[in-house]
């Protein structure tokens, strides 16, 4: 029972993050009808940054989090309205040449990664890691403690900025229909835009939470690449209410499977309940996706 409670608590400070890097696909999903497969590369991306604040600014990775969010929001609204020209072009498929921009985006990234700092793995380091909290036969890192509650705080921040903003109701109503909201007055490009940049701000500062535990390589981006897809493909295809949940079932998952069966197994797991999902509920667990 004790390496089960170990387990559910490990998935479950996992999930959160998984989640947090997870929702700006989703909302990117949701307004461009893109699948980004790039967001593994701003997590990495994030968690350079971070390692970079950390040895020529001397910022700890938590410190540094608002510039990094800052500094990449910046980059996703630079590319915004690039992904958002190729995705509403005249192409035959826009949504595949779209797609192959971000995949592109991705091999740049990772090659620039590799020119910069070879396969090397860097270690992030923070002045909050320390003795693990004690509950019961339970033991969590404090780390991954601060790095959970953090994740939380940036979705419900999401969640507020969509739900109680006017700007969060013109992203809806984008989401929603694209040609009807520009009938109501909507700049669907200038929306498009920026929730790109709210997404690339997210997922970089998901990645310095991701590298502060686990450490950062150029290779990262494949796996959260993956991870994400997985969330966003759970939770149901551009409902970023499922997102939370769908990331806690995914680490919890993963850290059974891990625990109980090995980890050489954990990815077969994931296609296994992906494929499962799939077939029973095409539009993700909470039946929101589109």
């Amino acid at each position: 029972m004790d390496l089960f409670l170990q387990a559910l608590a490990n998935g479950i400070l996992i999930g959160g993050i998984l989640a947090c890097l997870t929702i700006g696909f989703q909302l990117t999903f949701g307004v461009l009808h893109v699948i980004d497969f790039a967001v593994g590369g701003w997590v990495m991306l994030g968690g350079y940054a971070a390692y970079w604040a950390l040895t020529l600014l001397g910022l700890d990775p938590f410190a540094s989090l608002p510039l990094i969010f800052l500094g990449f929001a910046l980059v996703g609204r630079a590319l915004g309205p690039l992904i958002y020209r190729v995705r509403m072009s005249r192409y035959a498929r826009p949504d595949l040449m779209a797609l192959a921009l971000t995949f592109g985006i991705f091999i740049f990234m990772r090659g620039g990664a590799l020119w910069l700092w070879s396969f090397d793995t860097r270690n992030v380091d923070t002045v909050i890691a320390g003795p693990a909290i004690l509950l019961g036969p339970v033991a969590l890192p404090v780390l991954r403690v601060v790095a959970f509650a953090a994740a939380v705080v940036v979705s419900l921040a999401v969640f507020v900025f969509l739900y109680r903003t006017r700007f969060g109701l013109a992203v809806r109503a984008v989401a929603q229909n694209r040609e009807t909201a520009g009938l109501m007055g909507v700049d669907v490009r200038r929306v498009s835009a920026q929730v790109y940049a709210v997404y690339t701000g997210i997922t970089a500062s998901a990645g310095v939470l991701v590298a502060t535990i686990f450490a950062v390589n150029p290779d990262v981006g494949v796996r959260y690449t993956l991870f994400a897809f997985f969330v966003a493909v759970l939770a149901g295809l551009g409902s970023v209410g499922g997102v939370l949940v769908a990331g806690l079932f995914l680490g919890i998952m993963e850290s059974m499977v891990a625990i109980y069966v090995g980890t050489s197994y954990s990815h077969l797991a994931i296609f296994g309940a992906l494929y499962l999902v799939l077939l029973v509920a095409p539009k993700g667990i909470l039946g929101r996706g589109l």
